[in-house]
């Protein structure tokens, strides 16, 4: 049902918030309050004034989708906002726009001042996009592979059905969650060739994908600790945190050891070696 109080108020805050020249408008007179006039947004919009008081003061008419995309132009909504939007008039959200490929300097600024923590981001299709030098001891070093040969879900399904990862019940678990958060994108970015064309791909060449997929599990990533039998170090035990970035489609794993812990150890003396692997790493595949 329609929330017309949540939303007109939704609607004056969003509106507060911006500025003229956020907008591309002159800031031309006195402001009694801060943000743009109601004139502004029904002009930005495309809509009359009349139009846009009513929905401010939650007495105007049910606003059609078409008319809620053009509010959440023009106040700028981010994705999150959009669909909140959309949720207090009662409708449901338009899809999401593509996920981005383009890494934003704040997060590889961060990767990379974890110099003891290995840290890389994947796409919604899990394409590694960025990774810092620790991470390389799990997931290879990704600048000698062509961009297409950086999929952690193609390295999974290319392991033949007797390799030892599919023996492993904790593994095959973490692989199954793997592909319920792809279908979860899958959905989330119905437009989105790259991620139909690797499902049509996989559905094609892996029984176990298949398998996977057909039970038509959906969860986005979530922390789980996991346990690696690294050829350097040995027995490693980390807690594997993944963070969702806004408006990409984008997740950022990172492995976080225990302090104190010998893993936390091997990854400090990993850190400290001066060559990095040239191939996908073994628990690059399931991690």
């Amino acid at each position: 049902m329609p929330d017309r109080d949540d939303l007109a108020a939704f609607l004056r805050t969003r509106r507060h918030r911006l500025r003229p020249a956020d907008a591309g408008l002159p800031d031309v007179g006195r402001r009694r309050t801060p943000g743009l006039r109601r004139q502004e947004v029904a002009q930005l919009a495309g809509m009359s004034v009349d139009y846009y008081i009513r929905l401010e003061q939650a007495r105007g008419p049910h606003p059609s989708r078409q008319v809620l995309a053009a509010l959440a132009r023009a106040l700028m909504l981010t994705a999150d906002e959009r669909e909140y939007l959309f949720r207090l008039a009662g409708e449901s959200p338009p899809p999401a726009a593509s996920p981005s490929r383009e890494i934003s300097p704040g997060i590889r600024n961060l990767i990379d001042s974890l110099p003891e923590t290995p840290a890389y981001v994947v796409d919604a299709k899990y394409d590694v996009l960025a990774w810092n030098f620790l991470a390389t001891h799990f997931i290879g070093d990704m600048s000698g592979f062509a961009e297409s040969d950086r999929n952690m879900i193609r390295w999974i399904f290319r392991l033949p059905a007797t390799a030892v990862p599919w023996a492993d019940p904790e593994a095959v678990r973490f692989t199954r969650s793997t592909i319920a958060d792809l279908r979860a994108s899958y959905a989330r970015y119905p437009a989105d060739l790259g991620i139909r064309e690797l499902v049509t791909e996989l559905l094609g060449t892996s029984p176990q994908f298949a398998e996977m997929w057909e039970a038509h599990e959906v969860e986005s990533r979530r922390p789980i600790v996991k346990r690696v039998d690294h050829p350097l170090t040995g027995s490693l035990e980390f807690e594997c945190q993944v963070l969702h970035i806004p408006d990409t489609g984008q997740r950022l794993i990172t492995y976080c050891a225990a302090p104190g812990s010998p893993t936390q150890a091997a990854f400090r003396r990993l850190a400290q070696r001066a060559t990095t692997p040239q191939v996908p790493g073994p628990a690059a595949v399931l991690s």
